[in-house]
């Protein structure tokens, strides 16, 4: 890396953001079904968390992350497990995992070798190589400017919650090459062009909705 330069960060940073946070993101997000019970006494029930000990998303995270510490949490605060085990869902959601190279279908062996070489498996290690000097990585690489910028693009799209590298294609094809770019569309337009940029079956079959859009959208935002 660059003397002088930090990668930008994959996910957001679980320690800095705090319960507070935590609420307004579930206020504020169009939740699907199953995780709307999580509104229903949400403040007190945060409250209870952080009497608990839980102070920031990071120390939520640890403490749901196996079966044994949830029940002691619930246990600690008095919050029921059955609604920790939907925050976990819903938390984890929030830190998309990391898309391997190797399963991406599109990319050729040599490709994904060539990846691997410079030990870049997975979406987040090249976003974060690329990110703390792109230019370094074309020298070191047979790829030209132009992939590069297309492995950058599909690897940042894919921090956003839902987003897969199959359908991070569709969103670079339609015109959103970066998360930012998502998290400044307008829905509607960026629901038609995606429609565009799949006409024919050419990346998925099936068809992505509005709302879906609408929380794509939302979603990306929380992106850093």
């Amino acid at each position: 890396m660059p003397r002088g330069v930090t990668a930008m960060s994959y996910h957001i940073d679980d320690q800095s953001l705090g319960l507070k946070w935590l609420e307004e993101r579930l206020r504020n997000t169009d939740l699907i079904p199953s995780q709307k019970p999580l509104l229903d006494g949400v403040s007190k029930k945060m409250h209870a968390l952080a009497e608990a000990g839980v102070q920031s998303l990071g120390d939520l995270r640890t403490a749901l992350k196996t079966e044994k510490s949830l029940t002691s949490l619930s246990r600690r605060s008095a919050v029921e497990a059955d609604y920790l085990q939907s925050l976990r869902r819903a938390v984890n959601g929030f830190f998309p995992k990391p898309r391997a190279f190797k399963d991406m279908d599109w990319l050729d062996e040599k490709t994904v070798a060539s990846l691997d070489k410079l030990g870049l498996k997975n979406t987040q290690q090249l976003f974060e190589a690329a990110s703390s000097g792109e230019a370094g990585l074309d020298k070191e690489t047979d790829f030209d400017r132009n992939q590069l910028k297309n492995f950058m693009s599909i690897s940042d799209l894919c921090r956003i919650q839902w987003v897969s590298p199959n359908f991070a294609r569709v969103l670079a094809a339609a015109g959103f090459k970066t998360a930012d770019a998502v998290a400044h569309a307008d829905p509607e337009t960026l629901f038609h062009a995606i429609a565009r940029a799949n006409e024919g079956a050419r990346f998925y079959k099936g068809k992505v909705g509005l709302r879906d859009v609408q929380r794509l959208v939302a979603a990306a935002a929380y992106v850093p």
